[in-house]
């Protein structure tokens, strides 16, 4: 999530929030070596920080360590297969989708599974935690969890400080038949906190400053320095639900009958009261009882290494966007216990397991560096595991363009790039008059400052301030949708062969053209009081999609779309699509900002600066598919498109 001033850390971190590296993840079966021992070797346990020069030795035995065991599950190739074919148009099989109990029992653990993995952990002397349908957990002293792995524990400096990590990659026993998919816990780098931790207040209070433009191009800069030739508009104040479902044809629809899930860390302790009074100011239908509800988890941990207060406001973005494009929609938010990657995998498959919704909005995500191919797999299986439910998923791909700026390195977003996901990319927008549709761009800012006379902008275009992630995936291989539509040029980027390309579809994201939102925020008195700021990323556009998804849901008769990829491609150069290029109007673009240098009034002055539109790194908007937009935007026939006649 992108607010308008774009330094502040509290609720303006990007839409590719970091999950918290708590665990390194380990070989997936296919991967795995076996040793004279007859023990699976899992590549990839020992972490790039546990170098000798590091080492400080042997962790303690009384040492505690808590470690999560992830199930492989039965049929690993039938569930792929099966989950392809219920989500293509072209299979016999397509929409043909299975019950949570049904996918359980075709391609779940099994019972001789899971107790396989219980007593072998249990013989090395762990305690036994906690068994799911997807992991089991055990806790035990370091010389349990050393001779369970096959691996020493010693402690390693890593900054100023100090985690236990293996010396050696782990391993399982070969008996266990590839039952085991990955495993967390084995480093404890960064430290978790402990379960009794409380959630804290909402975080400090931001506000925009004006002028604004109502809608695009209604108040013009005039006292500003010219851009690119001409005067340029000034931001707008942030667009409403009425202008969001006019721009992506929302029509008659507005997504009764359907279930949307988001997923974030935490839960803010004002959601309620503040959707409702959003809605109510904003013109949106009143939330009806019972029509929000949350799923918490029962202790959240590490909020403070995570930034929980941060989080409320992403919450708040989510929930206000799908509910402002489809207001009779039924909406479910799922909290994380924190920004970890086992504690939201543990969100993902609460919704597939207990089948919370059709479609899921998730405005989170890391760098695909740091993920391993092995939590790839385990997410991955949730994922298709939704899919054969009539589950999809929708993530934002990022904010930072193709990362190279903040990175050194190009690359997509994890778990943007998976082969079984929504990518959502992200652009300016501009809503004309009478809510009218003018036009967008790719989501790519350069930012330049007014002079200190206010006669022009100094080093105008200026720097990147953000903009859509995309590009080719490097762990990925091109999915089948994807032939055919994506330019070799792209998706043959990293290898020969291609690879997955993101993003797939997109919507409104800059935050100089983004959404208002309405949240209780900390004042400087210290009071809790209700704001309103216009608010973007791509953390804006996944939301914005999967309540577009809600409203083909109910144009199809409430039929799930499911995982919606194929049918996404299939729609490609349709009337359905708004072809997004970064000069829709042959000329360069741009608007004028003036933000409150301190976040929530003039005391300390203003900061006036110009954002170009269309600059997203190395990413560009073009005719046809692009890697900061995907097929483009939904247009008038895209919903609509999912009648049936």
């Amino acid at each position: 999530m992108k607010n308008d001033l774009t330094m502040r850390r509290a609720g303006a971190g990007l839409a590719a929030l970091p999950l918290l590296a708590v665990t390194l993840m380990l070989g997936s079966p296919e991967a795995q070596a076996t040793d004279a021992a007859g023990r699976h070797a899992l590549a990839g346990t020992r972490p790039v920080w546990a170098t000798a020069k590091a080492d400080r030795g042997a962790t303690p035995n009384g040492a505690e360590i808590s470690v999560r065991v992830y199930l492989a599950g039965r049929d690993a190739k039938g569930l792929a297969d099966y989950a392809r074919a219920v989500a293509d148009p072209a299979s016999p099989l397509y929409g043909k989708y299975l019950s949570a109990k049904q996918a359980q029992a075709r391609f779940g653990a099994s019972k001789a599974q899971v107790a396989a993995v219980r007593t072998w952990l249990t013989s090395a002397g762990l305690k036994v935690t906690d068994v799911t349908r997807n992991f089991v957990s055990v806790t035990g002293e370091v010389a349990a969890v050393e001779k369970a792995f096959g691996t020493q524990l010693h402690d390693y400096a890593k900054g100023s400080r100090t985690y236990h990590a293996p010396t050696a990659a782990a391993s399982v026993p070969s008996s266990l038949g590839g039952a085991v998919l990955a495993v967390t816990g084995l480093d404890n780098a960064p430290r978790r906190v402990g379960h009794d931790d409380q959630l804290p207040p909402p975080g400090e209070v931001f506000v925009n400053s004006g002028p604004f433009s109502t809608y695009y191009g209604s108040k013009t800069a005039t006292t500003l320095p010219d851009a690119y030739g001409s005067k340029i508009p000034y931001a707008v104040k942030g667009y409403t639900g009425r202008q969001l479902r006019a721009a992506y044809g929302a029509g008659k629809y507005t997504g009764k009958g359907v279930r949307v899930a988001i997923t974030d860390a935490y839960a803010s302790p004002t959601i309620a009261k503040d959707a409702a009074v959003y809605a109510k100011a904003h013109g949106d239908a009143a939330w009806k009882p019972g029509q929000l509800t949350q799923v918490l988890a029962d202790t959240w941990t590490d909020t403070e290494e995570c930034g929980a207060a941060g989080w409320y406001g992403e919450e708040t973005l989510d929930v206000e966007a799908v509910h402002a494009v489809a207001p009779a929609a039924d909406v479910t938010y799922v909290g994380a216990s924190s920004c970890s990657t086992d504690a939201f995998y543990d969100a993902l498959s609460t919704v597939v397991d207990r089948h919370l919704a059709d479609i899921v909005s998730n405005s989170w995500g890391d760098l695909e560096a740091n993920q391993t191919p092995e939590i790839a797999a385990a997410y991955d299986r949730v994922f298709q595991l939704g899919a054969v439910e009539g589950i999809g998923f929708y993530f934002s791909s990022g904010d930072y363009g193709d990362n190279a700026e903040a990175t050194g390195t190009k690359q997509t977003n994890f778990p943007a790039q998976s082969a079984w996901v929504t990518a959502v990319g992200g652009t300016s927008l501009a809503v004309g008059k009478n809510d009218k549709y003018l036009w967008e761009t790719g989501w790519g800012t350069q930012r330049a400052a007014l002079s200190a006379d206010g006669t022009s902008w100094a080093g105008f275009p200026g720097t990147f301030n953000g903009g859509a992630g995309g590009g080719t995936s490097t762990t990925v291989a091109a999915p089948f949708y994807q032939h055919g539509i994506v330019p070799d040029a792209l998706a043959k980027a990293n290898s020969a062969d291609g690879n997955r390309v993101v993003p797939d579809i997109s919507a409104v994201a800059d935050p100089n053209t983004g959404f208002l939102i309405g949240q209780t925020q900390t004042f400087p008195d210290g009071s809790l009081r209700y704001g309103e700021s216009r608010i973007g990323g791509t953390s804006l556009a996944a939301p914005v999609v999967a309540a577009v998804q809600a409203l083909a849901q109910e144009a199809r008769g409430g039929t799930p779309l499911g995982f919606a990829n194929p049918a996404i491609y299939a729609r490609y150069g349709s009337k359905g699509y708004h072809d997004v290029t970064d000069t829709p109007t042959g000329s360069e673009l741009a608007v004028a900002r003036v933000d409150f240098a301190n976040g929530h009034d003039a005391t300390d002055g203003l900061l006036t600066s110009v954002r170009s539109l269309g600059k997203d790194t190395s990413l560009k908007a073009v005719k046809g598919y692009d890697d900061v937009t995907g097929v483009g935007t939904p247009a008038t026939g895209y919903v609509q498109s999912y009648r049936r006649h």
